[in-house]
């Protein structure tokens, strides 16, 4: 196979797994191939490779094909050799059981930052966050955590990629204004998210270093607004500043 056309295939194929990782119940050939673009009996040879390695399975009953496992399993081999997760763990239980509220672990990526852990404490609340979601860096502590620390022509370079839509009407979509409140992110050392991603939802984070003492995750507690008060926030922060740094030393930061 010609190199353009490789590359081509494996492109495609990609771009089938992303179409399926979208729908739940599977999708037809009839139903990919439109949405790639391309023949029907392309769609199935690519179809077809991909089962043979595990990575579309197809349902014999209604013939629609979906995500197989070995997706799954290499996303926890990935997990798994994740150490800031390991390293982490033990301080995300403690600041569940002193807070009782959702505890979230995020590492940045593409200008994104992704949920890599989730302990849901032991007070109710429905939040979109899960394991394995990406979530925009503007209007979430953790994403503003990790933007406060980031070189600002990195910054920029995301603001000028993403955005700074709005998620609610609190969220901050002024571009001058959200480099101010990074500057007091960094000067205060935690960020907060004032119902600027959810409504209902306020959040406080702080940010973890390497060894290199580059800024690489966050972690936060979230929780409604009639427990996240702001004297409960001036309580919390120091509290987890100190979380922030112990689990920075733990990857080696000094």
């Amino acid at each position: 196979m010609e190199k353009d056309s490789f590359v081509k295939s494996v492109s495609r194929a990609l771009q089938i797994m992303d179409i399926l990782s979208n729908e739940r119940h599977g999708m037809g050939v009839t139903e990919i191939a439109k949405q790639v673009g391309i023949h029907k009996s392309s769609v199935y040879r690519l179809l077809s490779t991909l089962v043979e390695y595990g990575y579309v399975e197809q349902d014999e009953e209604t013939e629609r094909y979906k995500l197989g496992y070995k997706l799954l399993e290499m996303s926890s081999k990935l997990l798994e050799s994740i150490d800031l997760r390991k390293e982490a763990k033990l301080y995300l239980r403690k600041l569940e059981k002193l807070t009782n509220e959702v505890v979230h672990l995020v590492v940045y990526d593409q200008g994104e930052v992704i949920y890599i852990e989730k302990l849901d404490g032991n007070e109710t609340l429905r939040m979109h966050s899960k394991v394995g979601k990406r979530a925009p860096m503007h209007c979430t502590a953790v994403g503003k955590a990790i933007l406060a620390h980031l070189p600002k022509h990195v910054v920029a370079d995301i603001l000028d990629r993403k955005g700074l839509p709005p998620h609610t009407d609190y969220t901050i979509t002024d571009r001058q204004m959200l480099f101010q409140e990074l500057e007091r992110v960094r000067q205060r050392g935690y960020a907060l998210d004032l119902e600027e991603n959810e409504y209902g939802i306020r959040c406080v984070a702080v940010p973890i270093f390497d060894h290199t003492k580059q800024v690489i995750a966050a972690v936060s507690v979230s929780g409604p607004t009639i427990r996240m008060t702001n004297e409960r926030i001036e309580q919390l922060h120091a509290q987890m500043r100190k979380i922030g740094q112990q689990i920075s030393e733990r990857l080696g930061y000094r």
